[in-house]
């Protein structure tokens, strides 16, 4: 991918994002409802070759966007969750800073204490601008690449029965709503319903009073500062970017909370993995990245994209770069430019 635009334009700043590698050195199989074939042992070739990529680029990476899941429930079982998590993270060696979203996966393997103490807790060594009170079990925290540009990171699993001890307040409050919605014994399995319903399944989670505060307070600054905020969080919260099952709890109320902010221009998540892609009434761009543990042995799904992501909520800005990513196994190599205003954001998505 050439670095400048046929203006001579050059990046304000380029990232890298890839989402649900979901790493197991075990034979292929599927997921959860034995619909879909996952790749477990190629799922690191597919990140070889992002960081390959990412590494021989004219102008590299600024960091790296990791949307959670980044190893499988599976290594749990076999007692290899952490030589499964070394071996991902030699991978990433020659990165940049890379920012590490937390998804149920992540929970599955370890407990949020272990987290907190891991190469996956990205606050430590980080340049990040200050992290979610509350005793610091939060993993929420921002972090600016650029003047005017703000990056979030949320903990989609705040509240949950993942990772919290029973005895915690977030775990109780977790199995209450969950119970309130779902009459299944294994709470695994989606509501005997159809619809919006269908997020209160034990695999996804909900953010805290607490985080949601303190996201208010970090958006009420970016608004007077005029910055341009991108916010990223494993679990998708607009029901147009991804199926029902796949939603946060309470997406409602982080959806609210950041459509009442001018500041905000894009949401990122994993999670779904066929991705989706939708802009709001707001003009919020909702981009689900597709997962990589699903991409077949023999395709590369890595696709580099350079686009105006966090400068205007225009429309056709992200649009563009959702349906490339859509069609990354057939397009692999296809770049999508969008310039504006004189400015251009880059960013190399394997999907």
């Amino acid at each position: 991918m050439t670095t400048g635009s046929k203006n001579g334009i050059q990046p304000l700043f380029t990232f890298g994002i890839i989402a649900d590698i979901q790493y197991a050195d075990i034979d292929d199989g599927f997921n959860f409802s034995h619909t879909r074939k996952r790749y477990y042992r190629n799922s690191i070739n597919l990140l070889r070759n992002a960081q390959a990529s990412w590494n021989t680029e004219n102008i590299k990476p600024q960091f790296i966007l990791q949307l959670g899941d980044i190893i499988d429930g599976h290594n749990k079982k076999d007692n290899s969750s952490d030589q499964a998590l070394n071996t991902v993270m030699k991978e990433f060696e020659s990165s940049p800073v890379v920012h590490h979203v937390w998804g149920n996966h992540e929970f599955y393997n370890f407990n949020r204490d272990t987290l907190l103490r891991s190469v996956l807790n990205s606050t430590i060594d980080s340049d990040s601008g200050g992290g979610c009170p509350s005793n610091g079990e939060i993993y929420a925290y921002h972090f600016s690449p650029a003047s005017r540009y703000r990056f979030v990171i949320l903990d989609a699993y705040d509240v949950s029965m993942l990772g919290r001890e029973e005895s915690s307040v977030q775990y109780n409050q977790a199995v209450a709503f969950l119970k309130a919605h779902n009459e299944n014994e294994d709470l695994n399995q989606p509501p005997d319903c159809i619809g919006l319903e269908q997020r209160f399944v034990k695999f996804n989670g909900g953010f805290s009073a607490d985080q949601l505060d303190w996201l208010e307070g970090v958006l009420s600054l970016a608004d007077d500062q005029m910055e341009r905020v991108t916010i990223i969080c494993h679990l998708p919260i607009h029901p147009g970017s991804t199926t029902p099952v796949c939603l946060a709890w309470n997406y409602d109320k982080l959806l609210a909370n950041i459509q009442g902010h001018k500041s905000v221009v894009c949401f990122m998540a994993g999670h779904d993995h066929d991705g989706g892609y939708h802009s709001d009434y707001c003009g919020v761009h909702h981009l689900t990245l597709e997962g990589v543990i699903e991409t077949p042995p023999g395709s590369d799904a890595f696709v580099r994209i350079r686009f105006t992501i966090i400068l205007s909520k225009s429309v056709d800005t992200i649009a563009d770069v959702a349906v490339v990513c859509r069609a990354a196994t057939a397009t692999a190599g296809a770049v999508s430019r969008v310039e504006r205003e004189g400015e251009v954001c880059s960013a190399c998505i394997a999907a």
